[in-house]
């Protein structure tokens, strides 16, 4: 109604337009993925990784850093941890920008209907990070802010739809209960 136009014309009046999210797609070949077991969080020796080396895992392939342990390299000699596979394509879809709960929800209802036709990949996973100048973190709780902003959560998603959850958050910040 008539507030609609008052709103948007002060948007528009003060040059403010919606930005839409930006969407960037990579292929990572032969990347050394480790095993994951739905129903063993702590991983067993030479069976499956836990959440913990997954967690780490994800952070490293999502800041392009290099797996292969070489003594040469000067930035990481990070590694998969063991045991691992190696996937000979992996896809990797990042979305920036504000996102409501709700398309969230629905991009999880779609990976979950991944698994719905005969498929290789035994897991998937969806991030979403917040903002780290946020001003609330979880729920209507103030963003404790000191050095990071950490503000994310990950589901972990197995062919058998079970799921793993892992939450991160600042020194300053609480998980939602």
């Amino acid at each position: 109604g008539a507030e609609g136009s008052t709103l948007m014309s002060y948007f528009s009046k003060n040059q403010i337009q919606a930005l839409k999210p930006k969407i960037t797609f990579s292929t990572l070949r032969d990347l050394q993925c480790p095993v994951l077991e739905s129903n063993e969080l702590q991983g067993k020796p030479d069976e499956s990784c836990s959440t913990e080396e997954l967690f780490e895992w994800l952070g490293a392939v999502w800041n392009q850093v290099s797996l292969d342990n070489k003594s040469s390299s000067f930035l990481s000699t990070y590694c998969c941890p063991q045991p691992n596979t190696v996937v000979e394509k992996a896809f990797l879809c990042t979305i920036t920008g504000f996102i409501i709960p709700e398309k969230i929800i629905h991009l999880l209802e779609q990976l979950c209907c991944y698994f719905g036709e005969p498929k290789l990949a035994y897991w998937l996973t969806l991030t979403v990070h917040g903002f780290a100048d946020s001003p609330v973190s979880w729920r209507e709780s103030e963003h404790g802010f000191h050095k990071g902003g950490e503000n994310l959560y990950n589901f972990v998603i197995f062919r058998n739809l079970d799921y793993w959850l892992q939450m991160a958050v600042g020194t300053n910040d609480d998980c939602p209960p």
